[in-house]
């Protein structure tokens, strides 16, 4: 159990939320608000990216650049089952604030495009893209990174494939489950 990674995975999050709604009751420094926040999203990218992501549920990733200057994204999963390493709350939690913070600044995106507050559209999008560049590694992670993606959309659609051909032979050819009710 890892009750105070939980707690920071959360805290880090609301907080910038809560300060984003809130921050003009408090304070009428535009730049004050636009730092705090910033500082909250960036804690919340690293704390999430190097620690809770280890502890909750035994996945990190990370970018590696080479001696070429190539880019290479690392995506890394415990062998061992993630129950070991939490509890089965720790990584529903983990989950619901990874997959649920990236839409709550989406909507706050469109609320600021719409009201026409443009001076926060740039920390909008700053924290849409924090929260999305770390739900995005961890369902790289989750998956296996990109082999194991192809292999699975592979799969679909191979499956899906496979679905359209028997049905179009079905209804070309007359065959069904049962074996042929027709002759040819």
């Amino acid at each position: 159990r890892h009750p105070l990674a939980t707690f920071f995975h959360l805290f880090f999050r609301v907080s910038a939320i809560v300060t984003y709604l809130f921050c003009d009751w408090f304070s009428n420094s535009f730049v004050a608000c636009f730092v705090t926040i910033l500082l909250l999203l960036s804690f919340d990218f690293w704390s999430v990216k190097n620690v809770t992501g280890r502890l909750l549920v035994g996945l990190r990733w990370w970018n590696q650049i080479d001696e070429d200057g190539k880019s290479h994204w690392v995506f890394e999963a415990k062998r061992v089952p993630t129950i070991a390493a939490s509890t089965e709350a720790e990584a529903r939690i983990f989950w619901l604030s990874l997959i649920i913070c990236p839409v709550i600044w989406t909507m706050f995106f469109f609320s600021t495009l719409f009201s026409l507050k443009l001076k926060w559209l740039a920390l909008v999008i700053a924290g849409i893209s924090l929260q999305t560049a770390n739900l995005y590694g961890y369902i790289h992670c989750k998956l296996g990174g990109q082999k194991t993606i192809s292999r699975v959309t592979s799969r679909l659609f191979g499956t899906a494939d496979v679905i359209k051909r028997q049905s179009r032979r079905i209804s070309e050819d007359g065959t069904g489950e049962h074996g042929k009710t027709g002759t040819r």
